[in-house]
């Protein structure tokens, strides 16, 4: 069994089962990177292995505890390293990279491995799975699918805690911009482009 085969049981053992956080989804973002390292240059030991562990603790969006839980993934990242053959240089790049990933961090990660690993995990916020994910966690939140009075938000601020559909707003929308790799922004701009057609089908519908 290989060093990644390995963490992916780890993995198993500790996933929750939430529909926009789950295994599923580690391994979707572990495709997304495995495509950025055809055009990157950076290791592909490393990358997937904070891949597979990005999500490794996860909370609801609503739990406060949410907004730190890639430095939780990270701290239990490097727990879970040590017992393979990563030498303390590379548990660091793992670690930080995982730090870094995380959209409410507002970091922009120093390695090409964590550039990677968020662009990955960016892209799969976007395209038909991003509105999948976007309506499961809204749905798993009790949350509205839109403001009535302006569901495109128009003339107000998103406030993606209320409104599911204000979360494109909030930030699907700003996440091809924020992509590092020349293949992410390749692929965001592709994703981007089905939200907005979602969105356009959707107005014609309310």
């Amino acid at each position: 069994m290989s060093v990644l085969d390995s963490i992916k049981q780890d993995v198993l053992k500790s996933i929750k089962n939430d529909p926009a956080h789950d295994f599923d989804h580690i391994m979707r973002v572990y495709l997304n990177a495995q495509k950025i390292l055809e055009n990157e240059n950076a290791s592909k030991k490393l990358v997937l292995s904070a891949v597979l562990l990005h999500d490794i603790v996860s909370y609801p969006k609503s739990d406060k505890r949410s907004v730190n839980a890639s430095i939780e993934s990270a701290k239990k990242a490097k727990t879970i390293l040590k017992k393979y053959d990563f030498t303390d240089d590379e548990i660091i790049i793992v670690y930080n990279a995982i730090c870094d990933h995380s959209f409410s961090q507002r970091k922009i990660p120093h390695t090409m491995e964590g550039k990677i690993l968020q662009d990955a995990d960016r892209l799969d916020a976007l395209g038909a799975i991003g509105i999948a994910r976007v309506f499961a966690t809204g749905g798993s939140l009790k949350r509205s699918f839109y403001n009535t009075n302006d569901p495109f938000c128009s003339k107000r601020i998103p406030d993606d805690k209320t409104w599911t559909v204000d979360h494109f707003f909030a930030k699907l929308f700003k996440l091809e911009i924020l992509m590092n790799t020349k293949t992410g922004k390749i692929e965001a701009k592709k994703r981007t482009k089905i939200l907005r057609t979602f969105l356009k089908q959707l107005q014609s519908e309310i």
